[in-house]
């Protein structure tokens, strides 16, 4: 059973033994280990699991499915989750934070905790702008829903890279002034009246002690109270400033332990080569390390 803490009065949240951040392979060879070890844990990301494996054409090289497709593949993968009453929080981790003896997680407008934390996050090209990381708290922000009421009747931008981000735009709408539309992808959708979409894309985020605007690529400047950047993952240095990274990856050792204790990482986000058997066998070893970690906690 897993602990509960007070966080608020007369609020009780429970601590999970772990929370799995990433549904790909490495996510999932994970979670299937904490599951079988009954280990208590949150498991976030896309219900769809991995979007990397369902667009491959052809898979020549994971061992015991022959030339399989990615579609296949990802069908197996979910197949063999439901079978294992795996459940999915459908979330992105926009931060994590390490409280006194544990992790607390911030996934959209929810909020978890757990004893040991395993990121695999996949490798995406998160394109963060110039100006973005130095400015995060202080008006660049990473979840509508968590922070969109700060801008309530104000005038804000929203840096969008996939089209599903577009609800929340959606919803920004409905509490902002403005808001400008800034997606990096073709044909966007239909906005509410007071969402504007510039002809050109974002270049950069200006400001000192706040934001105070945003530059296009055609030099234009445009005058915001908070720039929303609401993308498929954010930068490793925006989810967790302390985890040590290698050459844009995240370090960690044969054991998939990382230089903070009890954070483990698997698949992609660790470094090449970008292999499903490889990610798979990495999350293996990361639930394993996740369950000696516990235990001698425990001790």
């Amino acid at each position: 059973m897993a602990d509960m803490i007070d966080v608020r009065e007369g609020d009780k949240r429970m601590i999970y033994d772990a929370a799995v951040v990433g549904t790909g392979p490495a996510g999932l060879s994970a979670a299937l280990n904490l599951k079988i070890h009954n280990k208590s844990f949150i498991w976030i990301g896309s219900k769809e699991l991995s979007g990397k494996v369902e667009k491959a054409e052809l898979v020549r090289n994971y061992p015991g499915l022959p030339a399989i497709s990615g579609a296949a593949l990802n069908e197996a993968f979910r197949t063999h989750a439901a079978q294992m009453g795996l459940e999915i929080h459908e979330a992105m981790v926009n931060m994590i934070v390490p409280m006194k003896d544990h992790y607390a997680l911030s996934a959209g407008a929810d909020f978890f905790e757990a004893k040991a934390v395993v990121l695999a996050t996949g490798v995406a090209a998160v394109g963060a702008l110039p100006g973005e990381e130095a400015l995060v708290g202080r008006g660049v922000s990473y979840c509508a829903t968590c922070d969109g009421g700060l801008y309530r009747g104000k005038t804000i931008a929203a840096v969008v890279n996939n089209p599903r981000f577009e609800h929340e735009v959606k919803y920004l709408a409905e509490l902002a002034a403005k808001v400008y539309f800034l997606p990096t992808y073709k044909n966007p959708g239909d906005m509410p009246g007071n969402v504007e979409r510039p002809a050109a894309r974002a270049a950069g985020i200006e400001g000192e002690a706040r934001v105070s605007g945003v530059t296009l690529a055609n030099g234009e400047t445009l005058s915001v109270d908070g720039v929303f950047c609401l993308r498929d993952a954010i930068s490793l240095s925006a989810l967790m400033p302390k985890l040590a990274a290698e050459d844009g990856h995240i370090a960690v050792d044969r054991h998939m332990a990382t230089n903070l204790n009890g954070v483990f990482a698997a698949g992609d986000c660790t470094g090449r080569p970008y292999q499903y058997a490889k990610a798979v066998g990495e999350g293996n070893t990361a639930a394993h390390s996740v369950i000696e970690y516990l235990a001698s906690k425990e001790k």
